[in-house]
């Protein structure tokens, strides 16, 4: 019992470790909805192209307006928000599709922002924003981690009809009077807010992982949006618990630990699901062979 408490419950006993729980909490149930609705539009690749696009914001940011964490913060915000309405208007208006638009954007952006990142004199607190510093969580850090999640799932509670219909049946929410274009602006918004939500407790590269391992895992376990939603946003609060406590007591990296604790759990979802897993493809392959055989025999 004493070991099971040091492993599990004493790294949780430390302030900054209770700050970066919560914080990865957090970001669980708001990643868990929007990765949800990533996976289910097959806009994965698009996230992570967005992700990247924040880079450029960070950069400048640091540039002109100093080291400050909200200056840092409002930067990767504004060029967000750019290359989701840069992509999306070129999308629209050309006949280029979204996710060729997004590809264009995403490198355009990714390369400004490297190009911007090695004028920079000292990179330290910047690589906190790349790669996360879950462990420096802050009350600023978590307030704004909590309006980002508390404003999503307000969003899909009020909205949840319509989003539902966008999901399985845009053409019928077109028919119904329902705009895709502000569904769409106003998801790529929420993704970009909880994006620069995360930048502190994941960092730009990992953030993604918070996102789309959960939903991908609950994908393989579920047949209803709404299930899909809750075991999507458990799964990241679990792969956060454990990522976190494997930090603890390896001295990993704390985002690292996190997304491959979520890597765990998506490969034993593609290995073991019931119904959609490798390992009843392989048994039902299997019998369908062998009644084959019996056939012919």
């Amino acid at each position: 019992m004493n070991a099971l408490y040091d492993l599990l419950l004493a790294p949780f006993a430390y302030d900054f470790m209770q700050r970066g729980l919560l914080s990865a909490v957090l970001l669980s149930i708001s990643g868990g909805l929007l990765g949800s609705v990533l996976v289910l539009r097959r806009l994965a690749l698009m996230g992570d192209a967005l992700t990247h696009s924040l880079l450029p914001g960070l950069a400048l940011s640091w540039l002109l307006l100093g080291r400050g964490p909200l200056a840092l913060l409002a930067g990767a915000l504004v060029a967000g928000l750019l290359s989701v309405m840069a992509s999306a208007l070129l999308s629209r208006l050309t006949r280029l599709k979204e996710d060729a638009a997004f590809g264009a954007f995403f490198l355009v952006a990714y390369a400004a922002g490297i190009a911007l990142v090695s004028q920079l004199g000292t990179r330290v607190d910047l690589l906190h924003f790349l790669f996360g510093h879950i462990l420096g969580v802050g009350p600023s850090d978590l307030a704004l981690t909590a309006a980002a999640s508390g404003l999503t799932l307000a969003a899909f509670v009020l909205a949840y009809r319509g989003i539902v219909l966008e999901v399985f049946d845009p053409i019928f929410a077109r028919a119904a009077g329902m705009r895709g274009g502000w569904f769409y602006a106003g998801f790529l918004a929420l993704a970009v807010l909880n994006l620069v939500a995360g930048l502190q407790t994941m960092g730009v590269v990992l953030a993604l992982g918070l996102f789309l391992l959960p939903a991908a895992s609950a994908y393989l376990w579920c047949d209803r949006f709404a299930w899909m939603l809750g075991v999507s946003a458990l799964l990241g609060m679990i792969g956060s618990t454990a990522g976190l406590a494997v930090s603890f007591h390896t001295g990993l990296s704390s985002g690292p630990a996190i997304v491959l604790a979520l890597g765990v759990i998506f490969l034993g979802s593609a290995a073991l699901s019931p119904r959609y897993g490798l390992l009843h493809a392989l048994a039902l392959a299997r019998r369908e062979r062998r009644a084959v055989r019996h056939t012919v025999d």
